[in-house]
């Protein structure tokens, strides 16, 4: 455990790092170095360091880089060659979709088609555990960075498996809810210093019966400002409901906002929404997976409960597959819908269409 929670340092102080614009060095296990910067958080003196190296790249995922109509020749990450003086607002508007209606004119981009090292995509990775556009200006081969802080590719490569390694459950209470009193909260904490994930018990489920559950991603706007965009909050208080109607269960709140982007990517998609893209397309033109969420985080959650076999209350068949590959039987699908609204009905259509949910 002593080399996870090493590992899971190590990305927590490059993401620290990223977020507060600063550099990050990045070494593979054949002792080659890159220096990283996040686009989003970058400013004019950190580029201009960056830009004393004189060999850099601006790496893009795949998804971001098919938005701007650039040729996909590599896997995993996109690298384009920049020619200084670079431009904070030109970097951020090809990084940020957001902008692309103010911006439209983008290019011409000279792509990198030779196979990239495996260090590239490992910063864009490390881009999206800072919660950060995944946008990175890189500097190639060994860069004298002394305030830069280091993390191994491996860590971030094996980074999804060490953080569900890494859970452990912290303590538990009684809390009486609205719509069931008998209930008990037990919270769960990683190794990476991410917000803690949470499982409300309801009732008096037993680890020796398949279990009524719920895996619900936290969802500001949704649970707690009562958002009609999206049908999180009803699904949350709806399976409180359902549950202890049922006679008990166990609803596992997952801080995983906006299917794992976070909340402020979250708030970017919703503007992408408003300019006529689905949910799922604003992902990815961010330059996401539409689904960045870790189900083994729940797998482990479960297993730490005592549970170990499942009746799942989804609409997504995609958790009832998750959730057997992490080892946890579900010998039911239980469905969890509700009447759309004028304002999501778009978005639950596009769930329907794109992501096979059972609406």
């Amino acid at each position: 455990m002593n080399a996870v929670r090493s590992a899971l340092d190590e990305i927590a102080r490059a993401a620290d790092a990223l977020r507060a614009g600063g550099f990050v060095r990045l070494v593979d296990g054949d002792g080659a170095h890159i220096a990283a910067l996040a686009v989003e958080t970058a400013d004019e003196e950190t580029i201009r360091r960056l830009e004393t190296t004189g060999d850099f790249l601006l790496v893009l995922t795949p998804a971001r880089a098919q938005t701007l109509k650039i040729r996909l020749y590599t896997r995993g990450a996109i690298a384009i060659r920049l020619q200084p003086p670079l431009d904070v607002a030109r970097l951020r508007a090809i990084a940020d979709p957001t902008f692309d209606l103010a911006e439209p004119l983008k290019g011409p981009f000279e792509t990198v088609r030779e196979n990239l090292p495996k260090t590239y995509s490992a910063a864009v990775k490390l881009a999206k555990l800072a919660g950060l556009l995944p946008a990175m200006l890189i500097a190639k081969g060994r860069v004298a960075l002394a305030d830069a802080a280091t993390v191994s590719t491996d860590a971030i490569r094996d980074y999804d498996s060490l953080v569900v390694r890494s859970l452990a459950l912290v303590t538990r209470a009684r809390v009486p809810l609205d719509s069931a009193e008998r209930s008990e909260v037990a919270a769960f904490r990683a190794g990476n210093g991410e917000p803690e994930h949470l499982a409300i018990l309801i009732g008096d489920p037993q680890p020796d019966h398949p279990v009524l559950v719920r895996l619900h991603s936290e969802c500001f706007t949704g649970d707690l400002l009562g958002s009609l965009k999206c049908d999180c909050g009803a699904q949350f208080r709806g399976a409180v409901a359902a549950i202890a109607r049922a006679g008990g269960g166990i609803l596992l709140y997952l801080a995983q906002e906006g299917r794992g982007i976070g909340l402020i990517n979250k708030l970017r998609a919703y503007r992408l929404q408003d300019q006529g893209f689905d949910t799922m397309e604003a992902n990815e033109r961010l330059g996401f997976e539409s689904d960045e969420r870790l189900y083994g985080i729940a797998a482990r959650m479960l297993t730490l409960l005592g549970f170990k076999s499942v009746r799942l209350m989804t609409n997504n068949p995609h958790k009832v597959d998750a959730l057997r590959q992490a080892g946890i039987d579900v010998v039911e699908r239980v469905p969890h819908t509700f009447p759309p609204n004028v304002h999501n009905r778009s978005y639950l259509q596009a769930k329907a269409e794109k992501a096979g949910h059972l609406l």
